[in-house]
């Protein structure tokens, strides 16, 4: 009888999981892999919500600081480390909003690196889809553009982007749905005035 094999994420959650509890042990080097595993999104995640390269540069460390701060704090629950960790850059992001009151965007997002599984001409799709769908978002208010790019940005599932925004599932199903809306309303405008 042959063993199943776990998935690709299924492995990455073990590796994770004991990096995690690695980490709450002291281990330095665990603590290095949890940050350079989740550097690229995290940095990602607050250059979309904050507009500009050096606010979410500051974040980011921000971000990596509580987390060695409260790593041994941290209990696993229905959701991932990851959603544990995007919501402490969610929780900075919204602090430096209500701090400075202010938006800067910037013309270059940086994309998440593409799924190594994903092949070049799909990663590029994908990347181009990103892209559009950062440009269509702006119109949205904050609340629907932070549910749209945790979901179709950095993949999240709803109980993920429930966890991370401090919201119920039903809260995010919602504010996706009217998002959605809103784009297929810009996107019928865009077409019909072509």
């Amino acid at each position: 009888m042959s063993e199943v094999q776990p998935t690709r994420k299924e492995s990455e959650a073990r590796r994770v999981r004991g990096l995690v509890d690695r980490a709450q042990q002291g281990d330095r080097v665990a603590l290095e892999e949890l940050y350079l595993i989740h550097f690229d999104r995290i940095y990602g995640y607050l250059h979309v919500s904050v507009g500009n390269r050096h606010d979410a540069e500051d974040l980011t460390t921000q971000t990596f600081l509580k987390m060695l701060e409260s790593i041994g704090k941290f209990r696993w629950q229905s959701a991932p480390f990851s959603a544990w960790l995007f919501r402490i850059a969610h929780n900075l992001a919204m602090d430096h909003f209500r701090a400075t009151k202010r938006w800067q965007p910037e013309a270059e997002v940086p994309e998440p690196e593409p799924d190594e599984a994903t092949s070049a001409e799909a990663g590029a799709l994908e990347a181009i889809g990103r892209k559009s769908m950062l440009e269509l978002i702006d119109d949205l208010s904050p609340e629907q553009q932070q549910v749209l790019t945790l979901k179709f940005v950095f993949n999240f599932a709803n109980a993920e982007a429930a966890t991370i925004l401090d919201k119920t599932e039903g809260a995010i199903k919602s504010l996706q749905h009217r998002a959605l809306v809103s784009l297929q309303k810009q996107i019928e405008k865009r077409e019909a005035g072509n």
